[in-house]
Formats: structure tokens, C-alpha cells, sequence
């Protein structure tokens, strides 16, 4: 067997997306052999967020099957159990959780995201003193293990909280227009979230901040959720025209509808939305109507060298138009978690506080720098560092990322910010 901690410290210097050609690079690397270890992810397989539950699932399923060819943690093999948490919410991902626990023992519950949960994932992880890592991407997170560090130990949220989403959009519309890529009308932004908690946030942030960054919000009109209907909040942005259009809501199907319906009788406004426009639906049900949008993510697989051969290896699996830029996170995330746990001398069990406590510091102390960016627990919320608008160092923040879709037909281009941006800005077609 190859000597484990020369296999360890080749990890940790080539990141996870390397991971994969250490056993290719020795010849008596085996298989992991050992008793598996159960690992647990409460996810929307069915429901509204199936789409983003099946890609979850996915970059899973890549990253067990990866770390298990290279020797599994410490010798032991990885094993994915998944509980449907369906259309979310408190109940459903709670129980789904605790079947995972009861059922399996598993010692880490790696979740995507669930809405509607008051983040009560936390409270099942630390009844059980289980290790709990998630992409709600929320600052209830943060705010909730403020209260009783102590209690929360085991929660770790994958990526920054949807708040910096606020002043990283108002910094990156600011820029373009200082820079001279986008020649902006007037000072107003109309911004509109969706009824649930990520959206409202985000939304707020954006409000609260705008003057700051030189803009005045002309229209905030909350929509239910989900929702197709934009006629209503369209007829009022007609009548007072914004420099900029920020959509909060995120399910792809509905912002593609809200593509379709601006372009009957399109405004001079840049359009900028939220996370959705990141799936294959987006594109596939908005067509030629998505050219031109701008989205972004504070979490997401970078199109860089470095994730060149886990992108190659996802779609290979998973199918041309699979997202890899959804499936990252937790393929990250368990990569992560995988070392942690060896670094620890090995993956606790349910209520070994002890073992489990250990495995939480490690993870406390890692900089990992995986196909997503660089992933540091910020100690005060135990969620990842947000680049630029949290920490000015981008070795120990992960990229808020603006991306968009400059040809429907192909993936859209990461235009900002400028140290992993691929391509420049384009004004959006309808903008004359």
C-alpha cells in the first residue's frame, strides 16, 4: 500500500480535482477494503428542487467513487445513503436526517441545500453529535451558531451566506459602469425577490446598501414563490424604466418565463438574477431569450485549469449537459470532510462527541482549495470566506462569481472577478 501520509500530503497539495491521478500515478495504490463508512445526505430528489437534488447527488457519487479508488478514509470505503426530503422544509428534512442516522450511523450528513428548515439541520446534527455540512447558503446559519458555538460544533455551511450577495452585485454593476462597459441610463435598480428566506435576504441587502454604492431603488415588489406570472411586476418597471432589473427568485424554469415575457417589450436595463440561470433548464426553456443575462454565485465549479479534469469527469458520467457547476459543491464538500476525518485518525460515530469533536477541528484549520475555489471556515459562523467582498486575499475566500449568458447554446462565461474571469462583458442584445 502506499504510505498514507505521502498520499495525504499529495491531496492536500493538489486539491481534489488531482485526487483522482494519484492512483494512477502509483501502481500499487488499491482500493479502499475496509468496513464502510456510511454517509449520510438529506436531499430534494422529487419536489421543486429536484433538478438541484439529482446534481448533488451526483458530484457525491463522483467524489466516493474517487477517494474510494484512491484508499477510502484510512483504509475504509465510502458508502452514500440518501433520504428524499421532497418538497423540504422543517419536518421532512429533519426526519430524513435522523433516518439517516438511525438507520446507518452515519457519521456525516452532507446536505445540498433544503428551503424552508429555520436551519433545524443544526439542531438534529448536534442532538446526535454528528458532523453536519451544508449549501443552504444562508446567514440564519451563521447567526444560529453564534448562539451556542458549543452546541453547533459539527455545523459547517460549504460555502458564504446569501447576504454577501448584496454588496457583491452592487460593487460588480458599480464597476462596470466606472470601468465604461455599460453606459447606465440612470441611477435605478428595481429589484424583485421571491417569498422565501434566501431570496428576501439577499434582496434586503441589496436595498439596504444601494445608496452606498451610488444607485436608488425605484420598485421592490416581492413575488410569491414559485411563480410564472411576471405580467403584473413587468407592466411597472415599463412605467419607470431602472438602470438595472435584480431578480432574487431562483428556480430556473420561472426565471427563463421571466426572459420570455421582458423580451415582448424589452426596457434598457441590464438584468441580473439569481443562482437559476446556472442549470441546464434555464437555458433550455429560455432559448435565444437567456442571451444576454448576468448571474452570479458565491459558490460554483471555476472553468479553470485546475477543475478541467473533474469537469471532463462529470460530464463524462453524468451526461453532456449535466451540471457540474451544481454537483461541485458537494463534491467539494466531502472531499473536505474525507481529509479532515484522516487527519482526525479517523470518522467518528453518532454520539462519540469526543471523536466527532476532533474531526470538527480539522476541518476548523483546513484551507482547502477545491474545483469551487478556496473553502476556510470563517470561525465566527463556521461558513466559507467570501472573495472580494469578505476578505481581500483570494487564497482564503471563495470567489463570488459573475457569470453570463453570452450564447445560449453553450455554457455561460465567468466574466468577474478579473483574477478567474475567462471572458469579457457583452451588452445584452435588447439593449440599444
Amino acid at each position: 500500500m502506499m504510505n498514507r501520509r505521502s498520499v495525504l500530503q499529495g491531496f492536500m497539495g493538489a486539491g481534489a480535482a488531482g485526487a483522482a491521478l494519484l492512483a494512477d500515478m502509483n501502481s500499487e495504490a488499491r482500493a479502499a477494503e475496509g468496513e464502510p463508512i456510511a454517509i449520510g445526505s438529506a436531499l430534494p430528489m422529487s419536489g421543486i428542487a429536484a433538478a438541484d437534488g439529482i446534481e448533488f447527488k451526483n458530484g457525491l457519487d463522483l467524489a466516493i467513487e474517487e477517494i474510494n479508488a484512491a484508499g477510502g478514509v484510512l483504509g475504509r470505503p465510502l458508502e452514500l445513503h440518501v433520504e428524499d426530503t421532497k418538497e423540504m422544509g422543517a419536518d421532512l428534512v429533519s426526519q430524513a436526517m435522523q433516518r439517516l442516522i438511525d438507520r446507518h450511523s452515519a457519521p456525516l450528513i452532507i446536505n445540498g441545500y433544503n428551503l424552508g428548515t429555520n436551519m433545524i439541520e443544526m439542531d438534529v446534527a448536534a442532538d446526535n453529535d454528528v458532523i453536519m455540512m451544508h449549501y443552504n447558503t444562508l446567514i440564519s446559519h451563521n447567526e444560529k451558531f453564534k448562539t451556542d458555538p458549543e452546541r453547533y460544533y459539527g455545523s459547517f455551511q460549504g460555502d458564504p451566506p446569501e447576504y454577501w450577495y448584496g454588496p457583491g452585485c452592487l460593487n460588480f454593476l458599480k464597476t462596470l459602469a466606472d470601468d465604461g462597459k455599460w453606459k447606465a441610463p440612470n441611477k435605478k435598480i428595481a429589484i424583485i425577490p421571491s417569498a422565501n428566506e434566501y431570496s428576501i435576504v439577499i434582496a434586503n441587502a441589496i436595498r439596504d446598501k444601494a445608496k452606498e454604492f451610488g444607485f436608488e431603488v425605484s420598485l421592490f415588489e416581492t413575488v410569491p414563490f414559485p411563480t410564472n406570472q411576471w405580467g403584473p411586476t413587468l407592466a411597472k418597471i415599463r412605467q419607470d424604466p431602472p438602470a438595472a432589473i435584480i431578480v432574487t427568485h431562483f428556480l430556473p424554469q420561472d426565471l427563463a418565463q421571466f426572459m420570455t415575457q421582458f423580451l415582448t417589450e424589452p426596457t434598457n436595463s441590464l438584468i441580473y438574477m439569481q443562482y437559476g440561470p446556472s442549470l441546464p433548464a434555464f437555458r433550455e426553456i429560455g432559448g435565444e431569450a437567456v442571451n444576454g443575462v448576468i448571474y452570479s454565485t458565491v459558490i460554483g465549479c471555476l472553468p479553470d485549469e485546475f477543475s478541467k479534469p473533474y469537469r471532463e469527469t462529470y460530464r463524462k458520467k453524468f451526461g453532456p449537459s449535466a451540471a457540474y457547476i451544481t454537483g461541485s459543491q458537494t463534491y467539494d464538500g466531502l472531499w473536505m470532510w474525507a481529509l479532515s476525518a484522516a487527519i482526525a485518525g479517523g470518522p467518528s460515530e453518532p454520539f462519540n462527541k469526543e471523536q466527532t469533536k476532533k474531526v470538527a477541528g480539522a476541518m476548523r484549520r483546513l484551507v482547502y482549495r477545491g474545483v469551487n475555489g478556496t473553502y476556510r471556515a470563517d470561525p465566527a459562523g463556521q461558513s466559507s470566506y467570501c472573495y472580494p467582498t469578505q476578505v481581500a486575499d483570494p487564497s482564503l475566500g471563495m470567489p463570488h462569481q459573475f457569470l453570463q449568458h453570452q450564447d445560449y447554446k453553450t455554457d455561460p462565461k465567468l466574466i468577474s472577478p478579473p483574477l478567474y474571469a475567462t471572458d469579457s462583458f457583452l451588452l445584452p442584445p435588447w439593449i440599444k
